[in-house]
């Protein structure tokens, strides 16, 4: 009798859900372990307390997960999910002002993380290949004989009656997407492996989030607002995101108003200290928006938002069969909105690595895979750290030639898209991870940024003179 194959994923957030997506095209069977219990509507769930804030998937994740789940873009906005252009219909605000408005080919889809997670578990739940197992925690990890290969784990599982049943699960693979908290290094340890080495950069950001009913009648040439913090001089920022309407109203718009401050200037969770933030930051546009608005939630705070990459795929001996992805691998400030999207690239990898290999060639190749889901965040990390390094309060910071110019650049690029829309549509395809950061070193795009910078100088100069002969 030929052997039934089994993937069990530990976790069934967002990079669960969608590693299961992709493992049924290539297992017998899929099993998702998940503490929580879902909730039968798109709400709040303990797991995923984040779920308050806005989260944006970029539009190379909006690709991917129309591509795994044709239809799905249909029906968010069938449930009030709010289409906008990204250059035409954002109020974006960069130090050196407003970015140029324009038609796009760029379109975002803007909608809760509670009504995209339901709907990627409802048609998951449709699946007879996938399996979700709630209420259930992981507690180790089992091994053959010579702790070569994981074979399983061991877990507990909470019963109605206030009692716990163990029991072990047997898999041909196990997926770490724990997130944040994962114990997979715990667990290497106890088996007599080392723990992946970490790298940390904090910037110390904290932010608040309350949804709010905007004002009737509102008339306004924006449908977000992006106010991001401009480090080291400037650490506040905010940003309205539009979501679809409740259970009663979906197509009625609502807003997260959501309020970030970096090096340990945390947006207050009081009335008051709210709006004064919010008055606070560059521009009037959010606090005015939000005055005649209707708060419909208390406000939430969240400030577990540093940068930890456990390297993995650095560990020259590691067990067959087990991978990590998503946060429990590379966990990314928050801020920048890419999580979501790196978690659909690292399904992608998954796939077309079964597509080339098989499950049996999982004791020679895992490692192999494990390398390959690093470069899935590579881009990411580099973006979400090279604009934490800004910030006062982070350690360790580079101080390498290479770095200054990447920073000078950035500053630069930020001036350019204020009017330059041809630099514009190309930021925010890198922004949205649909081209590599080597696009903005185009050399239409480096001559541009070269001499904007040696107009400027001249400028400055002219100035200084024209300063020097007025106080002779």
């Amino acid at each position: 009798m030929q052997h039934k194959t089994h993937a069990l994923v530990i976790g069934g957030s967002l990079a669960g859900l969608l590693m299961s997506r992709v493992l049924a095209n290539h297992f017998d069977r899929v099993t998702v372990i998940e503490r929580d219990t879902y909730p039968d509507q798109p709400m709040p769930r303990r797991g995923v307390p984040h779920s308050r804030f806005p989260h944006t998937l970029m539009l190379r994740g909006q690709r991917i997960l129309e591509q795994w789940f044709p239809g799905l873009k249909a029906e968010l906005l069938a449930q009030g999910a709010i289409e906008l252009d990204s250059m035409k219909e954002i109020a974006f605000l960069t130090p050196a002002g407003w970015t140029v408005r324009s038609d796009s080919d760029l379109m975002l889809l803007a909608c809760s993380r509670d009504l995209l997670d339901w709907h990627i578990r409802r048609r998951l739940a449709a699946s007879d290949k996938i399996h979700f197992l709630t209420s259930a925690s992981v507690t180790g990890l089992l091994t053959d004989p010579e702790h070569t290969k994981i074979t399983g784990v061991s877990l507990h599982r909470h019963q109605d009656t206030n009692t716990e049943l163990h029991e072990n699960l047997y898999a041909d693979l196990i997926v770490d997407a724990s997130g944040k908290a994962s114990r997979t290094p715990q667990w290497l340890q106890k088996l007599g492996y080392a723990a992946p080495p970490e790298t940390e950069v904090n910037a110390f950001v904290g932010y608040t989030a309350r949804i709010y009913q905007p004002p009737p009648n509102l008339s306004v040439d924006w449908k977000m607002v992006f106010i991001p913090s401009a480090p080291p001089q400037q650490h506040r920022g905010g940003a309205i995101f539009p979501i679809e309407g409740d259970r009663s109203t979906p197509n009625q718009m609502r807003w997260i108003v959501s309020l970030v401050g970096g090096d340990h200037d945390y947006p207050p969770t009081d009335e008051a200290g709210f709006v004064a933030f919010a008055r606070s930051l560059p521009s009037p546009i959010l606090a005015d928006a939000i005055q005649n608005a209707t708060p419909l939630t208390p406000i939430y705070t969240y400030c577990g938002n540093e940068n930890r990459r456990r390297h993995y795929d650095q560990l020259s001996d590691s067990p067959a069969r087990l991978i990590v992805v998503g946060h429990a691998a590379c966990l990314l400030n928050p801020t920048y909105g890419q999580a979501m999207t790196v978690a659909a690239l690292e399904a992608n990898i998954v796939d077309q690595f079964f597509q080339r290999h098989s499950i049996d060639s999982l004791h020679q190749q895992t490692h192999v895979l494990q390398k390959r889901l690093a470069t899935a965040h590579r881009e990411a990390w580099s973006a979400a750290t090279n604009m934490d390094y800004r910030y006062h309060s982070v350690s360790s910071k580079p101080t390498d030639t290479v770095t200054r110019f990447a920073n000078w650049y950035w500053d630069q690029l930020l001036e350019l898209v204020v009017d330059r829309v041809g630099v514009h549509h190309t930021f925010l395809e890198v922004l949205h991870l649909l081209k590599p950061s080597i696009a903005l070193f185009h050399p239409s795009i480096l001559a541009q940024v070269l001499w904007h910078d040696l107009r400027k100088r001249r400028q400055q100069s002219a100035l200084r003179q024209e300063s020097t002969i007025s106080t002779m």
